[in-house]
């Protein structure tokens, strides 16, 4: 079995850091945890980047950008599976130890803490589902990503005035595995799973979706609700 990263970025966080502890430049952060992994790595960003195997789109940040950056890295690589990861989510070794069972299921990581860059407090519910914890094997990941880039253009999402969490994207869901009759682009199995390390996922101002840092914040409240702080949670590797 082969394994590779496919890194995505809108090429907006440069020189974002930060500030609650460490005073780190978060997306240099990321890429130093990428790194250690000694998984190869295709990069699809907005903007040149010397970080991996760098595929630039002459695009602009949104949505429907982010889908095709991500099929545009499906074509490209040619490992077994592949591991979505995202410029400010910091991610330990042992998050790739995984060796995905079924070549048509997505597994995402669910053993991961968001924090609030402003401060050292972290946030933690159970099953946290997000793109940036997606691993799969790459023929059904490309399979899929094929036919949500289609459906956008059929229903003309892709004409839509832009926006950082549009509606559409949100009925069709963000993850692939949502259920036709919730919206989803297909019907897909999904597998949750635990790392031994969590991952991090730094909320900060120029992140696409709500923060969603305070229980409150929740309409559909989340279970397993925990809070502590950056410091006791990350172990560097």
């Amino acid at each position: 079995m082969t394994k590779s990263i496919l890194y995505y970025t809108d090429s907006r966080l440069a020189g974002l850091r930060t500030k609650g502890w460490q005073n780190e430049e978060i997306e240099p952060w990321a890429q130093r945890q990428l790194i250690k992994s000694g998984l190869p790595i295709v990069n699809v960003s907005l903007k040149p980047m010397n970080f991996g195997n760098n595929i630039v789109l002459d695009l602009e940040p949104s949505i429907v950008t982010m889908t095709k950056q991500i099929l545009v890295g499906l074509e490209t690589i040619d490992t077994d599976v592949v591991f979505f990861c995202e410029h400010d989510v910091l991610y330990p070794v042992c998050h790739f130890e995984l060796e995905p069972a079924d070549k048509d299921t997505f597994y995402y990581n669910v053993n991961s803490w968001k924090w609030d860059y402003n401060t050292t407090r972290v946030v933690y519910y159970d099953d946290m589902v997000g793109l940036y914890g997606l691993c799969g094997y790459r023929e059904k990941l490309l399979e899929h990503y094929k036919k949500k880039v289609t459906l956008i253009y059929e229903r003309g999402y892709d004409k839509i005035p832009v926006s950082r969490n549009p509606l559409w994207a949100r009925t069709i869901g963000y993850e692939p595995g949502k259920p036709v009759r919730h919206g989803g682009v297909a019907d897909e199995k999904v597998e949750l799973w635990r790392s031994k390390e969590p991952t991090i996922n730094i909320r900060h101002r120029r992140t696409t979706t709500p923060t969603k840092m305070n229980f409150e914040d929740f309409i559909r409240k989340p279970t397993g609700w925990k809070e502590s702080t950056i410091d006791q949670i990350w172990k560097e590797d």
